[in-house]
């Protein structure tokens, strides 16, 4: 099958053709927003006065009750429910493996069509949770302290396969309603980033579908303000972001200066630290209330001096925005080091008296390499061993 032509904003990037449909030939209903939801069961022949309401039903059973069986589905009629399960599928990515941190972090290794793998990550936190989704098997943008930076861009995911990953985080949690049993209005999946395996930007259409499905609110409901994306500063969509997603936005930034973010985050090298800091201050939704988050990775010796701190805070003035600090996470091979503990302080404490909100983030499930930046598939890595390729680095 031939494969789809690059996108301008990746031209080194070929995106394997997206199937909408299940793998016996009938339509997932997982990911289609809500239009095409209606347009898909009016082309199945629903008649046309019933298009709304039964997508509104259906709608609440898959992402309000998290039933993937038209059968349960019993608000439908016999012939409504044999028609939709003729013609369509409610399908879910299947959990490879899982595995739990001393932490409580869960980290999933999800099989998507054609056996390619994704990693899913859901951190416990007090009084909430937080899900850390990919949105491409791989990456493309090669930044060198990332290990998915070591593993190449195979394709985009759809828009079922990242909401997929949402669905069968809260089937592992348990976290579905049960059918007459007293409103429980506690969230262990509240908040959103996606900030796992892939560049959110460059995959725009999918993420944005995915997201109205998850901030839907006869659904999965989660607010905007739950939902945070991360970006490495693709600055022709930043805008899109605000205008069509209305999440909140992070930005990984992890140096001052072009010539260290050239090598950090390559994708500098087209839009360097002036145009993507132009774009932010350009940003729709930019606000007091709604600040951008600036990701920050400590690294010994190369980006955590006093000037790099100073000068962080002289790029950024006049953006509504905070600080995220995050200790690198080591990774076999990393060519980098895990900046001091009292390097990163006092670069916090810089940030911090300037005006600028500078939480040191708390590494999560790093003995299961869970953590920012330590997501890769193994299995991409044990594919290429017994294909003869070698060892991935």
């Amino acid at each position: 099958m031939d494969a789809l032509p690059a996108s301008p904003l990746q031209p080194d990037v070929i995106a394997l053709p997206r199937k909408p449909e299940a793998g016996d030939g009938r339509t997932n209903l997982v990911g289609l927003t809500r239009p095409a939801l209606e347009a898909a069961l009016a082309e199945a022949g629903l008649p046309a006065g019933q298009v709304r309401m039964r997508a509104a039903q259906v709608w609440q059973w898959i992402y309000h009750w998290g039933v993937r069986d038209f059968a349960a589905m019993t608000n439908l009629s016999k012939a409504v429910r044999a028609l939709l399960a003729e013609r369509f599928a409610i399908r879910v990515p299947e959990v490879a493996r899982r595995e739990v941190s001393a932490d409580g972090t869960r980290k999933y290794l999800v099989r998507l069509e054609g056996g390619h793998e994704v990693e899913t990550v859901y951190i416990p936190e007090e009084g909430r949770g937080t899900l850390c989704v990919s949105s491409q098997v791989g990456c493309t943008l090669t930044c060198s302290f990332c290990h998915t930076g070591t593993q190449r861009l195979v394709r985009n995911l759809t828009a079922a396969e990242i909401v997929g990953q949402v669905l069968l985080a809260r089937d592992d949690l348990g976290e579905w309603p049960v059918r007459g049993a007293p409103k429980d209005e506690t969230r262990l999946l509240s908040n959103i980033v996606l900030m796992g395996m892939g560049e959110p930007l460059y995959n725009f259409e999918a993420v944005r579908d995915a997201m109205r499905v998850v901030m839907d609110g006869e659904g999965i409901a989660l607010s905007r303000r739950r939902i945070t994306l991360s970006t490495s500063g693709v600055v022709p969509e930043i805008a899109r972001c605000a205008e069509e997603i209305g999440c909140l936005l992070a930005v990984s930034f992890h140096a001052t200066t072009d010539a260290v973010r050239d090598v950090l985050v390559p994708i500098n090298r087209k839009w360097n630290i002036a145009a993507l800091l132009a774009a932010l201050r350009d940003y729709p939704r930019l606000s007091n209330s709604e600040r951008i988050t600036f990701e920050y990775v400590m690294l010994d010796g190369v980006n955590d001096s006093d000037e790099d701190a100073r000068r962080l805070v002289r790029l950024i003035a006049g953006i509504p925005a905070k600080i995220n600090l995050i200790p690198f996470n080591e990774w076999p091979g990393a060519p980098y080091r895990r900046s001091p503990e009292a390097r990163i302080r006092r670069f916090a404490d810089i940030v911090h008296k300037a005006g600028y909100a500078s939480p040191i983030r708390t590494p999560r499930g790093e003995d299961i390499m869970a953590a920012c930046g330590q997501l890769r598939s193994a299995t991409e890595r044990a594919r290429r061993i017994r294909s003869g390729v070698g060892a991935a680095p």
